[in-house]
């Protein structure tokens, strides 16, 4: 792979995994299992490995995914709530045995021990007690920060206001709420029951001439109706669904004598009042973990939760703290993930539904099968290819996949078992959103709608606009969307800013005070970022990071707008096909048209400014001088390096050449060391660089 390919790879890799994070943190609506999207972070991280120089302090491999939302406060974290590392097989678990082992400097042969405990499949929280008392609840949120809940935390009667010993100072456990199986499946057979009573009053008022209500869905799962429940404005809601909590760890804490180890914490959690997984356990090396591992492959099914594997935690707290983590993941912890539940069904009928972007993509209506501890109805067919690899037909007998948080996906049809009435699958060749005919670009397996105006296109796009990535309109959320959309007084982005408060009133829910807070927050999105913007407006395969990358460069939007061909492909991330699709996107006159509506509605995204750094003395070691940065620095990231640089009168640019003074190279360089030797170019080494920057501060 060149670099220039692998440039492209990697943004489109970073797009693809940051879509995939808002349907799973915000939209609770995945798409992919976790294995499916380890793998495309996997193939990310490989490319940063190889590739150092495309590596960045923001790329999704550094990141923990955020379920943050615009409808509560933020609070950051003293010690932040990293996310675990998945495992899917023994040789995987092998592996981390003997990174602990190697990181702890151990004897060869001898054991650690771990505690294994279930990875229930809930909401991660963390709860913060001050000399006993309840005094705050918040999400997990993006691990540096998450959402309070407080007043929903304090409504759960699994969650003590009070512990029951008397302790001095904070102790902050962290844990997972979840809901029990039988809890849900009630939940939901109340939801169909209400669905069928709207869809009887639907026929009364269709005959009337009147407008029709709008119908519920059936939550997804357990763990999605658990995530929306927690994320309520109602307490009454919250209060009566039966929500409950596993405590399994401590953040941060100034509480003096706690155990040192983790099996012990457990423990001492439960004196205190605190819900503890009964079936932890402390076992002794890898036997210990595989035998775990053995056992619960065939009793989770026994139990009365979702369960999707397991989480292993060296014992020792000492060694917990020697061991550290990554930016993303302790590196004492590791989960082995079941593998995927299957069972079988009929295939009914297909449904085809428009994304954002206008690709159509089928979906599969199924005979409902118990699955994963839900009632599985629909799955997903990804694409024509898809339909063609399976050879589905309606009326096929299938099998149906689910693990942990997946959507159920059609994995093989048990074609032995036709009886010959099954029926083809028509492909659409027409929008069925708005009946605009379809196509399927080259080397693309998705059909498209290249209606701009297409209402669910136009639903999707306001959404994605709205988001907390994006413009983080705060109150313009889904249900708000899909009542702008349905009355028809939004039909396009820009119709946003032309709302008025007359106009709102109309809308069901609607009262003086929402209102205002919606104009209010529609009115400060005005002054968002050049980044956000960027993200906001749509372009395809530019994501979030991309679309930082892009604002840094450019500084202003008229830059960005104005740019070649050859000036985005200048920018650090920017390959063939990201530069094709920007072109693109303004070529588009439909595009064009939005994006100058919202000029003239007064969006103006501020240039983007390059942070303030402290004045540094200038040396002949860096002034004038142009750098070039390969490698990872050891406790310096690559952003650091370079303003330290241009602190110091330097340059820093992205590729080797003739007019390159300097290429400072950490651990794993990548080609452009090699480009250097040829040339003839100096080059500084991590120690080098450091006691140049010391000499010249």
């Amino acid at each position: 792979m060149t670099l220039e390919e692998a440039r492209e790879r990697a943004a489109t890799l970073r797009s693809e995994i940051e879509r995939h994070n808002d349907l799973y943190y915000r939209a609770a609506a995945p798409e992919i299992s976790d294995r499916e999207y380890d793998a495309l972070v996997e193939e990310l991280a490989a490319i940063e490995r190889e590739f150092p120089e495309l590596a960045s302090p923001d790329s999704p491999t550094q990141q923990v995914g955020s379920d943050l939302t615009e409808d509560f406060p933020t609070v950051e974290y003293r010690v932040p709530m990293l996310s675990i590392e998945n495992s899917y097989n023994e040789d995987e678990v092998r592996e981390f045995d003997r990174r602990v082992r190697e990181g702890l400097k151990l004897p060869e042969g001898e054991a650690v021990d771990y505690t294994v405990e279930l990875k229930v499949d809930g909401v991660a929280v963390s709860i913060l007690y001050e000399n006993g008392r309840l005094v705050r609840g918040v999400t997990r949120g993006d691990g540096r920060q998450g959402d309070d809940i407080t007043p929903n935390i304090k409504t759960i009667p699994a969650i003590p206001n009070k512990l029951k010993q008397d302790i001095s100072g904070e102790l902050e456990v962290r844990g997972e709420i979840y809901l029990e199986r039988k809890a849900f499946e009630k939940i939901n057979a109340q939801r169909q029951r209400e669905i069928e009573e709207i869809e009887q009053l639907n026929e009364e008022l269709k005959r009337a001439g009147k407008r029709l209500r709008k119908l519920p869905i059936l939550y997804a799962n357990a763990r999605n109706l658990t995530a929306g429940t927690l994320k309520q404005k109602n307490r009454r809601i919250v209060r009566e669904r039966p929500l409950s909590i596993f405590v399994h760890g401590a953040g941060y804490t100034n509480v003096e004598s706690l155990p040192d180890r983790h099996s012990e914490l457990l423990k001492f959690f439960e004196k205190l009042g605190l819900r503890t997984n009964p079936h932890t356990r402390k076992v002794r090396g890898l036997d210990g973990i595989r035998e775990a591992i053995q056992e619960w492959e065939v009793k989770r099914t026994e139990l009365t939760y979702d369960t999707d594997g397991l989480v292993i935690k060296v014992d020792r707290r000492d060694w917990q703290e020697r061991l550290g983590a990554t930016s993303k993941n302790p590196r004492w912890a590791i989960a082995y993930k079941f593998s995927a539940e299957e069972g079988e069904s009929v295939l009914e009928s297909v449904d085809w539904q428009v994304g954002r972007t206008g690709a159509v993509t089928p979906v599969a209506n199924l005979r409902p099968v118990q699955l994963a501890g839900t009632t599985v109805r629909r799955a997903t067919l990804h694409n024509v290819d898809e339909l063609e690899r399976l050879s589905i037909r309606v009326g096929d007998r299938v099998i149906v996949q689910k693990g942990g948080e997946i959507i159920p996906k059609v994995v093989r049809v048990l074609e032995d078992q036709r009886t010959g009435k099954e029926e083809e699958i028509p492909i659409p060749e027409t929008c069925p959103s708005c009946g605009t005919d379809l196509v399927r670009p080259e080397e693309e397996v998705a059909l498209r709608c290249i209606n701009s105006a297409c209402p669910a296109q136009v639903r999707e796009r306001i959404r994605h606009y709205a988001s907390r990535n994006a413009m983080d309109i705060d109150g313009l959320g889904e249900k708000i969307v899909d009542q702008l959309v349905d009355a028809e007084l939004v039909t396009a982005i820009p119709d946003l800013y032309t709302l008025t408060a007359e106009q709102l009133a109309t809308l069901e829910g609607f009262k003086e005070k929402k209102i205002e807070n919606l104009l209010a927050a529609l009115d400060a999105s005005r002054g968002q970022t050049l980044a956000r913007f960027l993200f906001a407006i749509g372009i395809r395969y530019v994501g979030a990071t991309t679309a930082n990358d892009l604002a840094r460069h450019f500084g202003t939007f008229d830059a960005f707008r104005k740019a070649s061909h050859e000036d985005l492909l200048a920018v650090d991330g920017v390959g063939e096909k990201v530069a094709t699709s920007i072109r693109q996107f303004w070529e588009n006159e439909q595009n064009s048209a939005m994006v100058d509506r919202l000029l003239e509605l007064g969006v103006n995204p501020p240039p983007e400014k390059a942070p303030a750094a402290a004045p540094a003395e200038r040396s002949e070691d860096f002034d004038g001088r142009t750098f070039v940065l390969t490698g990872e620095l050891d406790g310096m990231t690559r952003e650091e390096a370079k303003a330290e640089i241009e602190r110091r009168g330097g340059r820093v640019t992205g590729s080797v050449s003739g007019k390159t003074s300097v290429v400072v190279t950490g651990a794993k360089p990548g080609s452009k060391l090699d480009k250097a030797k040829r040339l003839g170019i100096t080059t500084w080494d991590g120690d080098t660089f450091r006691e140049k920057l010391a000499r010249s501060s």
